[in-house]
């Protein structure tokens, strides 16, 4: 059979059982939600003997030590997989559920009702656990998924899938409501972005080199965000203890994440006594520091910043660090240079606190909070499927609410339009 023959059947069936997993009831959906996680456990040195081959396959390949360590499967890994299914089965089913009611004054009751999506796709690089993550958010949300694992993952995403596949079975669901595109071969992924008719949505996850793929060559809405440029902006004025705090941990707890901090702003007066301080802990901590030029003057060993830094998701320990005259300059600059992921104010200034949430148009603005908190679990939305920075159909972190759409739902008692 040929990969596009595969790729068309894929979707095809996914679309047939999606029509089944929507009318699934919830009992039933957390049912096999926790038989899946039943399943891994008892599994799971079958699940680490197929991600060996991965990691052989990774290391001729010349992955970093870094995405071998992204790839392989831990104990731990196995207990977390679980765990997130468990949680998962826990959450509120949203599907079914009246998001808002209201009555014309021709007696009409209108009302909106979530309904899943119906296909998704989701693409996705490395981490094979994204494998599970995925089909169990989409799943509970009552829609169908295909996935697309990064090839150096194909033997444990096929692993984890079989096992999904048994549990679907065994409790009288189609299989084909979660499958894994069972090739390498790039031509699948532009198969599968062309299934506009049967996918209703594809959902990339990964560097952003493959979302920009994604988006220019597929004809279903993607849902995407390309990169994490997140801003703090310690204000006049902020508690210096509390600003510390948030901008060491913004940057430090995991400075390979997108939701880390990559430029910190510090209003011009509040600079020479901060900066110093922070320039220690910074230090301590192994962050390489490059500053604009006021930077520079107060800390006089960094290495100056150029026009690029400004734009970069370093994705690393180095941080770019600007001086501004006030918080209107630092919301100039988040426009210019950010990609509407996560933005942090540090103030005691409530009237300003209120304007830059206001103002600044990213998908989660904090106040006196970390960068890092931008998650779902974090949120309390239970779980996530990444974070969206485009407004079409989700703006944030996407939990199981974001994985379905409403309907209009309207009641008469025998109306007719003049």
């Amino acid at each position: 059979m040929s990969i596009e023959t595969t790729i068309v059947e894929m979707a095809k069936a996914a679309r047939a059982a999606s029509e089944k997993i929507a009318r699934c009831d919830s009992d039933k959906k957390n049912e096999v939600l926790l038989k899946i996680a039943d399943k891994i456990e008892e599994k799971a040195s079958k699940i680490k003997d197929e991600n060996k081959k991965d990691i052989e396959f990774g290391r001729e390949k010349g992955l970093s030590d870094a995405m071998i360590d992204r790839l392989t499967i831990k104990n731990s890994t196995i207990k977390s997989m679980a765990h997130g299914l468990r949680e998962v089965a826990q959450l509120e089913d949203p599907v079914g559920a009246i998001v808002k009611t209201w009555r014309r004054p021709n007696g009409l009751e209108v009302s909106r009702m979530r309904i899943p999506l119906g296909v998704i796709g989701i693409i996705y690089e490395s981490r094979p656990n994204v494998t599970i993550d995925a089909a169990g958010l989409c799943f509970k949300a009552g829609n169908a998924v295909i996935l697309r694992g990064g090839s150096e993952a194909l033997h444990s995403n096929q692993a984890l899938a079989d096992i999904i596949g048994q549990a679907l079975s065994e409790s009288g669901l189609p299989e084909k409501a979660v499958q894994l595109v069972p090739m390498r071969d790039r031509e699948a992924m532009n198969i599968l972005l062309a299934q506009e008719e049967d996918i209703d949505l594809i959902i990339p996850r990964g560097g952003e080199g493959l979302i920009r793929f994604v988006v220019e060559n597929s004809k279903i809405p993607v849902l995407k965000h390309y990169k994490g440029v997140c801003h703090v902006y310690v204000d006049d004025g902020a508690d210096i203890e509390m600003a510390k705090d948030i901008c060491l941990n913004s940057k430090v707890q995991r400075p390979g994440v997108c939701n880390a901090m990559e430029t910190l702003l510090v209003h011009r007066l509040i600079a020479p006594a901060f900066l110093p301080e922070m320039a220690e802990h910074f230090a301590e901590a192994g962050v390489e520091l490059r500053g604009c030029f006021e930077t520079c003057r107060i800390l006089k060993t960094i290495k100056e910043a150029e026009e690029e830094d400004w734009h970069e998701e370093y994705l690393d320990l180095i941080l770019a660090v600007k001086i501004v005259s006030n918080m209107t300059k630092a919301i100039e600059h988040i426009r210019t240079y950010g990609s509407a992921h996560t933005e942090t104010i540090v103030t005691t200034d409530y009237e300003r606190a209120r304007q830059f949430v206001r103002d600044v148009d990213s998908s989660v603005v904090f106040v006196n909070a970390s960068t890092r908190f931008n998650d779902g679990g974090q949120l309390g939305l239970g779980a996530e499927i990444g974070i969206s920075t485009s407004k079409l159909h989700a703006f944030g972190p996407m939990g199981i609410e974001e994985l379905t759409t409403t309907k209009f739902v309207v009641f008469g008692e025998g109306q007719v339009r003049e």
